[in-house]
């Protein structure tokens, strides 16, 4: 998945070492452009050569390409968002561009005309009784 987005906040680094050697991640995150409700994500980047490579500072216009896992901890489960790509975007070209607009809620027409009730089916009479005082059955058999 990608999202394009502004950096607004870089988190604290952390560090650790594992049986593969140290290792480093940190969490950034991006907020959108969206007109009415800009949305925020946040996503990890993890290796110390992708941490150098992609060079994120806050502030920067950035197209960030990512994964989306789950995993379980005690019971309660945590997605986790890892950056694998992100590159820089020219503010410039962003700004060429008008941002979409999401078109008004409007109801369908069959969805806005109330529904008629269901009319129920006309009660039968009571059917006359016959000559020896039993009732007529109306069964097609």
């Amino acid at each position: 998945m990608e999202l394009q987005g502004k950096v607004i906040a870089a988190l604290p680094e952390r560090s650790g070492v594992s049986q593969r050697g140290e290792w480093k991640s940190q969490d950034f995150v991006v907020e959108t452009h969206d007109a009415q409700y800009p949305r925020k994500l946040v996503f990890t980047v993890f290796g110390i050569d992708r941490l150098q490579r992609f060079n994120i500072q806050v502030g920067q216009e950035v197209l960030v390409a990512f994964d989306i896992d789950a995993h379980e901890w005690n019971g309660r489960w945590f997605n986790d968002v890892r950056a694998y790509d992100v590159r820089q975007v020219d503010p410039a070209q962003y700004s060429a561009q008008p941002a979409p607009q999401a078109a008004p809620f409007e109801p369908q027409a069959s969805a806005a005309a109330p529904q008629a009730a269901p009319q129920s089916a006309p009660v039968a009479a009571a059917s006359p009784a016959t000559e020896a005082g039993e009732a007529t059955e109306d069964l097609p058999f």
